[in-house]
């Protein structure tokens, strides 16, 4: 047997999956399970996730209308509806519970526990079980409460603070970034806690928040204010640590350069005809401390040539450089799909899909996590009697 046919159905295969969250960390996080080959049940109210009624665009006439937003973060999973507060349907779910091996909720603190879920019924209900639990500001602390969303997150978290123009005007991430790595931190947590389970037999509580991810994305800003006491501020499309790095106009287009070295600067001012000794230049923190005359300098050079001609000269020097896309281009792009970031699913009532992929291979398997096959985000419901049907069995 090969490797690649030892991952046929993605290193998660035979895990089952309850995924119990609304609108997008929870669902990623559980999408990325599912990439990977586990069986995810999507239970949703009979009104639906949140996410199916955001939009536009929209796909689908109104009998089978359905959302874009939804489809990113729900491909490979079934769904079926429960209300909570039916006893009928509790049992369906403490049913499900006892056959899963991970569950993921985003409730607010307590929400679970407050509809009968509390920590102890889970272990006695199942022992071995693994719940991710995400919420907006963490689990608790003096504003546990408060409810989270991703841009409210990305403003308290800091992480808009440092995202804008040189003139101080901030902006958003243009996606979701906070819910997107809050989705992507609790998954590491349920593999690493699987891991454990193979050793001990025991479940874990997997916690993470909005707001732990936005600390976590600081990275090297964080320690400049933590070691270095220096708050961070915007500063547009350029490093704030090393120069020249970050986007550059051209006659025809920007491009964007990332001279992270002394040995790449030397490259770079060779190609765009600027001194790489210049006394104003001659190291990384006087290119910082110069950056305005630097950038004015680069782009008096650059803007005499169109933009491929720069990005040919600088692939010939070694030079990280490139274009920036627009999403049409982006997958448009040969390299996009030889990575298997583009699938294509058969929805119940949309026909073919093209959907953004997974995003982790192994080995050389040609498809992406594992998969052989990928399932369409379902419909509402879609699974309510197949679903039925295997907890009878």
């Amino acid at each position: 047997m090969t490797v690649g046919e030892e991952l046929s159905n993605g290193p998660l295969d035979g895990m089952l999956v309850l995924d119990l969250s609304r609108a997008l960390a929870g669902p990623h996080a559980a999408m990325m399970l599912g990439d990977m080959g586990a069986r995810v049940i999507k239970v949703e109210s009979p009104a639906g996730d949140d996410s199916r009624s955001w939009g536009p665009p929209f796909v689908g006439g109104d009998e089978d209308r359905e959302s874009t937003y939804f489809f990113c973060a729900n491909r490979n999973k079934e769904s079926i509806t429960l209300d909570l507060k039916a006893g009928a349907d509790r049992g369906t779910l403490d049913e499900l519970v006892r056959r899963a091996d991970v569950l993921v909720e985003n409730f607010r603190p307590g929400g679970f526990a407050r509809l009968g879920y509390r920590d102890d019924r889970l272990r006695s209900l199942n022992p071995g079980l693994v719940r991710l639990s995400i919420t907006g500001f963490g689990h608790d602390g003096p504003e546990s409460a408060r409810p989270g969303y991703d841009q409210i997150l990305q403003g308290e978290g800091g992480l808009m603070s440092l995202t804008g123009d040189e003139q101080g005007t901030i902006t958003k991430v243009g996606v979701p970034i906070a819910d997107l790595m809050a989705g992507m931190n609790g998954a590491i947590g349920v593999l690493s806690a699987l891991c454990e389970r193979a050793r001990t037999g025991r479940g874990r509580v997997v916690r993470t928040s909005l707001l732990a991810a936005m600390i976590g994305a600081h990275a090297f800003q964080g320690t400049r204010w933590t070691v270095g006491k220096e708050v961070p501020v915007p500063t547009g499309a350029q490093h704030p640590s090393i120069a020249p790095y970050g986007l550059f106009e051209t006659q025809t287009a920007p491009v964007q350069v990332a001279c992270g070295s002394e040995a790449l600067w030397r490259s770079f001012a060779h190609v765009v005809g600027i001194p790489a000794d210049d006394p104003r230049f001659g190291t990384n923190s006087l290119r910082v401390a110069n950056r305005s005359e630097l950038t004015a300098e680069i782009t008096g050079m650059l803007a005499a040539r169109p933009a491929e001609h720069w990005l040919r000269r600088l692939a010939e020097a070694g030079i990280p450089a490139g274009k920036v896309r627009g999403l049409d281009d982006v997958y448009a792009w040969e390299q996009v799909a030889s990575q298997g970031l583009l699938i294509e699913v058969d929805h119940l009532t949309q026909g073919t899909l093209t959907l953004p992929g997974p995003t982790v291979r192994f080995d050389d398997n040609a498809h992406a996590a594992g998969r052989q096959e990928h399932l369409a985000p379902p419909t509402l419901g879609q699974h309510n009697e197949s679903v039925r049907e295997w907890l009878r069995t």
